[in-house]
């Protein structure tokens, strides 16, 4: 059927691994960790579910498999303000991790925060070709979007592009009332502190982010070809370039099939444009 591999086995990415066997996703696994321990203790873990999946921890079987889920880093806690501080703290692993993805010929999905940047780096390091790597978290903020706008009664299909991070922007202008100013900031506030709640709560996000990562994999191993909200490498789209940044695309089984340009009113179109300076940023600071 189709082999996953899982680059950081830890709280989200050992989930990922868990459900994608649980849910028929992958019929085979490669996962690799840099704690031995650790590791051993997954796959045991994993094989005691007596699920019907493959599992291998060869890391030379990495670059053969259809999708690579790349989580490997630390997480957010309470006294990390925004995920972009991770950046110092993370490219170690994101460096490392670029030299077992040479020569990968599946698509890959990047999910260590702070997350834009790590997919621009993988992409130009590893040189895997932009359509090929995805960014995870839109589908997240987007969900949480959703929420926001339920407790609201506000109706529409809900969309978070932009960074995944401070610099998210929801998009309002695809809802079917209009939402005034004083209103979108107050719902983009929310949004912003929406996962803390939960590190302060319980140490991290485990189940939202597993969930939405699950669905986007079953998205590109079965060739869905439906839309999606994912961190994608620009060229040029929506005037921004040199970064990767939340965008709505069509995801099949060769990663990014399309990036859908959307009309923005101007409140989001500014908001964009502020997501684009901030992340490219960030980008030049990781990929000089």
């Amino acid at each position: 059927m189709a082999s996953l591999a899982v680059v950081g086995v830890g709280r989200i990415g050992g989930e990922v691994a868990y459900l994608a066997a649980l849910l028929g996703i992958a019929d085979e696994l490669i996962l690799y960790d840099t704690v031995p321990a650790f590791l051993r203790a997954q796959v045991l873990d994993l094989k005691h579910t007596g699920l019907d999946v493959t599992i291998s921890t060869d890391v030379r079987g990495i670059k053969n498999a259809d999708l690579c889920v790349f989580s490997a880093g630390l997480p957010r806690n309470p006294s990390v303000k925004t995920r972009a501080d991770l950046l110092d703290a993370n490219m170690p692993a994101t460096r490392d991790s670029a030299g077992l993805l040479k020569d990968f010929s599946g698509i890959l999905i990047t999910v260590t925060n702070p997350m834009d940047i790590n997919n621009y780096y993988l992409c130009q390091k590893t040189e895997i070709p932009r359509e090929r790597c995805i960014g995870f978290g839109g589908q997240l903020d987007s969900a949480r979007f959703e929420i926001a706008l339920q407790e609201r009664k506000i109706a529409g299909v809900p969309a978070v592009l932009g960074e995944h991070g401070e610099h998210q922007v929801p998009v309002f202008s695809r809802l079917e009332i209009p939402v005034d100013t004083p209103v979108r900031e107050e719902i983009l506030s929310d949004l912003r502190g929406a996962s803390m709640v939960i590190i302060k709560g319980k140490g991290g996000t485990v189940f939202g982010p597993a969930f939405h990562l699950a669905r986007l994999a079953r998205m590109v191993l079965s060739d869905t070809r439906e839309p999606a909200v994912c961190s994608a490498v620009l060229d040029g789209e929506y005037g921004l370039s040199g970064c990767s940044l939340g965008v709505p695309v069509r995801i099949g089984r060769e990663g990014i099939l399309e990036i859908t340009g959307w009309d923005l009113d101007p409140w989001e179109a500014e908001k964009m444009q502020a997501a684009g300076q901030f992340v490219n940023g960030l980008c030049k600071k990781a990929v000089p």
